[in-house]
């Protein structure tokens, strides 16, 4: 079976949520109190969250080209837009944080730093499932 260029990114998408949800037991990123490269605390249901995501990336690599397209649409939507709602209002709903805390009043920069990486994220799978799966569409 050909895997094609969209599959390989979802690959690459699975290791990495792999990595992530990995982070908070990786004792020389995190302090003392638990805090992840001086910046957030992971808890256990971001862990989850990473993993899911990973699973879900490896699901949709191992599948097809079709469902790994589908999986950067729908996943960069819904990650990207955590990560702009964590920005806005100090809280996404990923984690329930929106429904748990409200609107939380944080300081800009750390709000850029806890969630850069999720817009980031999210806007390149947009990017992904978008514009380069229709460019490499004729792999799939």
């Amino acid at each position: 079976m050909k895997i094609n260029t969209i599959q390989k990114l979802a690959w690459v998408y699975a290791v990495m949520f792999g990595l992530l949800g990995s982070l908070s037991y990786i004792p020389f990123i995190n302090d003392e109190n638990g805090v992840t490269l001086g910046i957030f605390s992971l808890q256990w249901y971001d862990n989850v969250l990473h993993y899911a995501s990973g699973l879900w990336a490896a699901i949709a690599a191992w599948r097809s080209f079709k469902d790994s397209a589908f999986y950067f649409k729908l996943f960069g939507i819904i990650y990207g837009l955590d990560g702009v709602m964590g920005f806005f209002l100090g809280q996404g709903y990923l984690d329930a944080g929106i429904f748990l805390k409200g609107v939380t009043d944080l300081d800009w920069s750390f709000k850029f730093f806890a969630n850069i990486p999720h817009i980031a994220i999210g806007g390149i799978a947009v990017i992904i499932g978008f514009v380069l799966s229709k460019r490499f569409a004729q792999d799939g």
